[in-house]
């Protein structure tokens, strides 16, 4: 597809192919990233992108026009997999951007490089999730009404609505993989938990992410995140001084012998985490 988030990640469930389809824009305005200009109403991007679409695997040379769509106004779900302990589809979100840059009146910096969060949702079928006229706020910790569809940054409006995130990082942080852990070789704890890879960010003032960080699963309900790996940023670009990347985690899969495997397109390596032999 053209524009941007033509990369289509996928996951095989039985005779299912399920398929991220990312929006063509970043907020569905009439001019794509230009200060001011509002958003299309209906955005119209979301009767063939910004969501999930599913497709048969017994059709051989389909086309996207196949497909089913099987949720919607999810901007661009990088990360997408299947939870093998309850069977679910998740996805992280990457948010939208430029909430200063093309709103400086009503966004600080500061406020446009903590939002939007970058989202883990449950996808499930026929679900909204709101892009493009919602986006969550990591502040307020719910969906908000798009300032391009004549929202505030407080006002909620149709967003009451939507499916709201499990829970959200802090923007820009760029999950791209997440992995439930059924391995026996790292401590119990973290047993049927998430690992979720961090791009890291490229438009906010202090850079942040670079990581691979680890929540707990309950019930499906995750638990407080806490880091896992880091060290792959190590000046972030505070008060003028440039930002030090050595590495940035794209994906994440546990091996079979349990150990974790996060693959560095900064350093174009592929990194080994195992549990400590006593």
């Amino acid at each position: 597809m053209a524009g941007p988030h033509h990369a289509h990640n996928f996951v095989l469930q039985g005779r299912t192919l399920f398929v991220n389809i990312g929006s063509a824009t970043n907020a569905c305005q009439q001019r794509d990233r230009v200060a001011g200009s509002l958003g299309n109403n209906p955005c119209t991007e979301l009767n063939t992108r910004a969501g999930i679409w599913e497709f048969d695997t017994n059709r051989l040379h389909q086309t996207a026009s196949d497909g089913h769509r099987f949720a919607t106004g999810l901007r661009n779900s990088v990360a997408l997999t299947r939870n093998p302990i309850d069977g679910y589809l998740y996805a992280t979100v990457h948010g939208r951007d430029q909430l200063h840059d093309n709103w400086p009146n009503m966004f600080s910096e500061q406020k446009s490089a903590e939002n939007p969060g970058e989202e883990l949702v449950r996808v499930d079928r026929g679900s909204d999730y709101g892009w493009p006229y919602c986006y969550y706020d990591v502040d307020l910790k719910t969906l908000v009404l798009a300032p391009e569809y004549g929202g505030d940054g407080r006002k909620t409006a149709q967003c009451s609505g939507k499916t709201q995130p499990l829970m959200a990082f802090p923007g820009h942080w760029a999950p791209n993989d997440i992995v439930f852990y059924t391995g026996n070789q790292f401590p119990q704890r973290y047993r049927n938990g998430a690992f979720v890879a961090l791009h890291g960010s490229w438009n906010r003032s202090v850079a942040s992410g670079y990581k691979v960080v680890f929540f707990p699963m309950n019930n499906g309900k995750p638990g407080p995140i806490e880091d896992f790996l880091g060290g792959f940023l190590t000046m972030t670009g505070a008060n003028g001084s440039a930002i030090e990347v050595w590495g940035r985690p794209v994906g994440v899969t546990v091996a079979r012998d349990g150990s974790l495997l996060v693959s560095d397109d900064a350093s174009n390596r592929i990194w080994k985490i195992s549990a400590a032999r006593k």
